[in-house]
């Protein structure tokens, strides 16, 4: 692990570790789970210096071919080299040989069974993992360096903010169907379709004049990352015990080892990744405890915008219209449900009323479900099969036919 003392200023760890409540969170935490849910300072100097780590490998791919001969023709030889192999791209670039050869060959610690265990984990989560993580990342639209890059594009924002998550949705399916990271499979070119958008976006922003890099570090970080798949994995591998889920240790440690991979292939290469639930949970203290929660007005206008996001349009049949409300109700429900209180109030979201009890009254029947999945012979794979296409009805569903692009946003709002 590599270590530097750079940490943007709005990373205040330092600074609030000794108040009152992480202080009382410190000592329940060594009570309860019987170890000091602060890790150690070289831990925390590494995380703070990951949010200066970009991706510079397919940074320098985009420099060399999407920004200056533009997006189509980079977005194609990309695309043909994932396909066919680099070698059938003529005059194929440096830069895109070596992205190919990083990406080909796998990373010592990788463990494919464990890859697509986790990925089995996720997929048994359903719908349900989409709507916890949409809510989830809400708690994260308080800090600039997740807010900012989503307002300054406008990505997330008003109307674009059901497309935007449902594109998100798409890739979750891609790359956690069976062998979806397999060379060649969907999910492994959603992942590097998503990780060009990311690098692509990450060279429009520092270039913005309202991005302060002193602050919040470079846009799409490798410390943003890093918690991104996390709430992937350890976050609905425990929280969604709620619904009646029944994930195992062994199983979330799974899914965190199915999102490296998922990460490595989107150029996510963080200095330090947790290995253990012990570390995710440190991991989880550092960024409860470091955050600045200065997105203001920003972070409430993305909080808002994807609270309503699937509020019906008031167009089609009666009965289209009434499912519309209730998909909204169930949406806006599993968001009261899995936010904080005290955030849900500050980013003045509306009221859920019986529905923030939805995730709840589904807890019966995911249990039994659970049991079943545990005890009858052949019911694992039927609880596959079953789960895999309820997300994909839910996704062709609301899509209505579109497709999901991960283009890059080439304009900004401001």
């Amino acid at each position: 692990m590599t270590v530097s003392d750079r940490r943007p200023t709005e990373f205040r760890y330092a600074e609030n570790l000794d108040r009152r409540f992480p202080r009382l969170v410190r000592a329940l935490g060594q009570r309860v789970l019987g170890f000091d849910p602060a890790p150690s300072d070289e831990v925390v100097r590494a995380l703070a210096s990951m949010y200066y780590d970009a991706d510079p490998l397919a940074e320098a791919y985009v420099d060399e071919v999407y920004l200056r001969r533009g997006t189509a023709v980079g977005r194609e030889m990309l695309e043909r080299a994932l396909a066919h192999g680099v070698a059938s791209v003529e005059g194929a670039p440096a830069s895109l040989v070596r992205l190919l050869d990083d990406v080909e060959h796998d990373p010592e610690w990788v463990d494919w069974d464990l890859v697509e265990q986790g990925a089995r984990v996720f997929r048994r989560w359903s719908t349900d993992v989409f709507r916890f993580a949409g809510a989830i990342t809400l708690a994260a639209y308080s800090e600039s360096s997740v807010a900012k890059p989503l307002a300054l594009t406008g990505a997330y924002a008003g109307a674009s903010t059901k497309h935007r998550f449902l594109e998100t949705a798409a890739f979750w399916i891609a790359v956690s169907d069976p062998g979806g990271l397999r060379p060649g499979a969907p999910g492994r070119l959603s992942a590097m379709r998503v990780r060009m958008m990311h690098v692509f976006v990450r060279q429009r922003l520092l270039a913005h004049p309202e991005w302060d890099l002193h602050a919040w570090g470079v846009p799409i970080s490798q410390a943003d990352a890093l918690l991104t798949l996390m709430g992937g994995s350890f976050g609905p591998g425990l929280a969604m015990h709620a619904m009646g889920y029944r994930t195992s240790v062994r199983e979330i440690e799974a899914t965190m080892h199915f999102w490296r991979y998922v990460g490595h292939l989107m150029g996510v290469r963080p200095r330090w990744y947790p290995s253990s639930m012990r570390e995710a949970a440190q991991l989880s203290f550092v960024t409860f405890v470091k955050s600045a929660r200065r997105a203001g007005e920003d972070g409430k206008m993305l909080c808002r915008s994807y609270a309503s996001a699937f509020a019906p349009e008031g167009d089609g049949s009666f009965f289209a219209r009434m499912r519309g409300e209730l998909e909204h109700r169930v949406h806006l429900g599993y968001t009261r449900f899995f936010l904080p209180a005290p955030i849900y109030r500050h980013n003045g979201l509306p009221p859920a009323g019986v529905f923030a009890l939805a995730p709840l009254a589904l807890a019966p029947f995911v249990l039994a479900l659970e049991t079943a999945r545990r005890n009858v012979p052949g019911a694992e794979a039927i609880s596959d099969r079953v789960a895999r296409a309820r997300r994909e009805r839910w996704l062709a569903r609301h899509l209505g036919g579109r497709k999901t692009e991960y283009r890059p946003v080439e304009s900004f709002t401001r």
